[in-house]
């Protein structure tokens, strides 16, 4: 029990305001339930096959995994003929390892894809959700939860206010009731809070169904916050679905969500598809047109590979309560952090031990109607990304966890993963340049000249199987990209949101250059993080910026001008070597050069707007959003206005 809040046994809420040791509640009564914290050094998988997994599901996975092994297989092969030519040296041997280990990320990327398209195009449903039918009509109560951590309280609660509003437009608004789960540490925004939230009851009137808690210690961030709730009130609610600060989600797909749970006693979580939406600036409209052309083919990959064994993001999802509740309770990872201590990435390993418990998990990507706010700038993304890297190099404690389904050990090495690929490319990158050196050699004597450069040798040893190599690599990186492009041309609302086919193709090439002169950047930054982890280096926990995209030229300078100035003395340095051999690193130099005013640019309101006014990385939201957008586009508006006057 929290000694944030008192108890407080009255069946109506009652509201209490005391200051931040004491916190403020306005709460129901209580249902306590059990939450016990699970062990990650025994345990045992109770149910091996869901009933709920697609009769296929074996043949499925060997189609992933069979056919990306073919496709590395075959590729290794052609890059190996290409270095055998005068035999494999040491350094020659590494760089076949790397390219193995990367073709291998990016092949399963390319299959998952293509098992995506299919889906996709067939119209593939799970768990009987059918988008266009009647709403069903529930028959058990669901609590939405709302965790928030120093966030801008007026945003959140116009959010939490139109998905109230859209829930009452289904006519089933006394199935549901709301709880804002503060962890904030800033008195000045806990007082916001309690004042923000006060109005909320009284406009809406949902006094009996709209609740605070906000805790005094914020004890296991995000996960300790549900986890408060599960043991103080989760036993009176059958399912509750997650949402984040910045979330929002129509009362169509609330509804539907919760009745799958319902009608399905052996799953245990539902993972929706959130789009993401309201990108102000140049990066954030690019964020949200990769994630609404690209991402639906990933995600019906995924889900047809992941069938009773899927993933869950953390947020816009439905749980049941005693599911979580049996087996989600988290345990603090042994060791000093940033590897021991609370679990940052909880969700993943919140899916694993539900699955382990014998519960299935679902990924729903067709169900559209739920909607996320990306980071308005690459800044912003990278201080996520930091601490994502952590929370997922933190797995390598749980992977190897006893009863987990194999599948579940997949996600968390994917996750791993991920984060090595960015120090994996570049070690490629510098290889592929070392060689040529070693070979060639530099004459030193006469003057700084490379007698022959990277391009030379590597055509030299095969001209044909280089080509072959570059271009397979290249068509297996870049066709998941052309997949979304074609799946949205399929469906005409999708091609006209996105501004027609032609105008949504200059997005993709637009989209793709940037991310490409972005992707040195990005590499730089996730390898760093990786050996800050690695180094013992903790990335704390602060609130996520949300729509502010604006960024002071000294910031840029600072956190970029050293990657520019590198850039431009390699390239100078490369140069002076030989021309070939600067036009040979080009793509890397280039991308770093021009960091401080790529940044600069993609930060930029005037940018995304000019953007906007062209119909380029354009989503449908934006030229027919849907209502619950809309409401609190004016909700949000209207705080703002007020708080200027003010």
């Amino acid at each position: 029990m929290s000694s944030a809040t008192p108890i407080l046994s009255s069946s109506k809420p009652v509201a209490v305001a005391t200051g931040l040791d004491a916190g403020m509640a306005v709460l129901p009564a209580e249902h306590p339930l059990q939450m016990p914290e699970q062990s990650l050094r025994e345990g045992k998988l109770k149910v091996r096959r869901q009933e709920t997994a697609p009769p296929n599901i074996g043949l499925r996975r060997l189609y992933v995994f069979g056919t990306t092994a073919v496709m590395t297989a075959v590729a290794t092969g052609m890059m190996a003929r290409v270095l055998a030519n005068g035999g494999i040296n040491v350094l020659e041997g590494c760089l076949l390892v790397l390219f193995v280990a990367l073709f291998a990320w990016i092949a399963l990327s390319f299959v998952g894809s293509l098992a995506g398209l299919q889906a996709l195009l067939r119209g593939r449903r799970k768990l009987g959700i059918y988008p266009d039918t009647p709403l069903p009509v529930l028959e058990t109560r669901t609590a939405l939860l709302m965790p928030t951590y120093n966030e801008d309280p007026r945003r959140m609660m116009a959010g939490l206010q139109a998905i109230y509003e859209s829930v009452a437009a289904t006519g089933q608004l006394d199935r549901f009731d709301f709880f804002v789960l503060s962890d904030t540490t800033r008195d000045d925004i806990g007082r916001a809070e309690e004042q923000v939230f006060l109005r909320l009851v009284e406009e809406t009137g949902g006094a009996e169904r709209l609740f605070y808690r906000r805790r005094a210690s914020n004890v296991g961030r995000k996960a300790g916050n549900i986890a408060d709730w599960v043991r103080r009130f989760g036993g009176a609610y059958p399912q509750m679905l997650i949402l984040d600060a910045d979330s929002l989600m129509t009362g169509d797909v609330i509804v539907r969500l919760t009745s799958a749970m319902e009608k399905h006693p052996s799953v245990g979580l539902i993972q929706s598809l959130p789009a993401v939406v309201n990108g102000r600036t140049a990066f954030a409209r690019m964020q949200q047109f990769g994630g609404r052309v690209y991402g639906p083919v990933m995600a019906y990959g995924v889900a047809w590979w992941h069938g009773a064994e899927s993933n869950y993001w953390g947020h816009n999802a439905v749980i049941r309560t005693q599911a979580f509740a049996e087996q989600a309770g988290l345990p603090e990872l042994p060791g000093r952090k940033p590897f021991g201590g609370h679990v940052l990435s909880h969700d993943f390993v919140e899916a694993a031990l539900m699955r382990r418990g014998g519960w299935a998990a679902h990924m729903v990507p067709y169900l559209q109607g739920s909607y996320e706010e990306g980071p308005p700038t690459l800044t912003d993304m990278l201080i996520r990304d930091r601490r994502w890297c952590q929370g997922n190099l933190q797995h390598s404690k749980v992977v190897a966890t006893p009863g987990l389904h194999w599948i579940s050990r997949v996600h968390m090495m994917i996750g791993i993963g991920h984060y090595f690929t960015a120090p994996m490319w570049a070690m490629l990158m510098l290889i592929g340049i070392a060689i040529p050196l070693i070979h060639g050699g530099i004459d030193l004597v006469e003057e700084l000249h490379l007698k022959v450069s990277p391009a030379q040798y590597w055509r030299g040893l095969d001209q044909q199987g280089v080509v072959w190599v570059f271009a397979v690599t290249m068509a297996v990186l870049l066709a998941p990209k052309m997949m979304g492009y074609m799946a949205m041309l399929t469906a005409r609302s999708e091609r006209i949101g996105c501004g027609g086919a032609l105008r949504a193709l200059v997005s993709v090439l637009l989209e793709t250059l940037l991310a490409a002169l972005m992707a040195p950047v990005v590499m730089y930054v996730q390898s760093r993080g990786v050996s800050e982890v690695l180094a013992g280096k903790d990335s704390g926990w602060d609130a996520q910026q949300r729509d502010d995209g604006t960024v002071s030229f000294g910031t840029l300078l600072r956190s970029y001008g050293g990657l520019s100035v590198f850039g431009l003395v390699m390239g100078a340095m490369a140069y002076a070597v030989s021309p070939p051999l600067a036009a040979w690193m080009a793509p890397v130099v280039i991308g770093m050069a021009l960091a401080v005013p790529v940044v600069a640019w993609t930060s930029s309101r005037r940018a995304g707007d000019w953007l906007r006014r062209h119909q380029l990385l354009a989503i449908p939201e934006e030229s027919h959003p849907p209502r619950v957008l809309v409401r609190a586009a004016e909700l949000r508006a209207a705080a703002m206005r007020e708080s200027v006057q003010q």
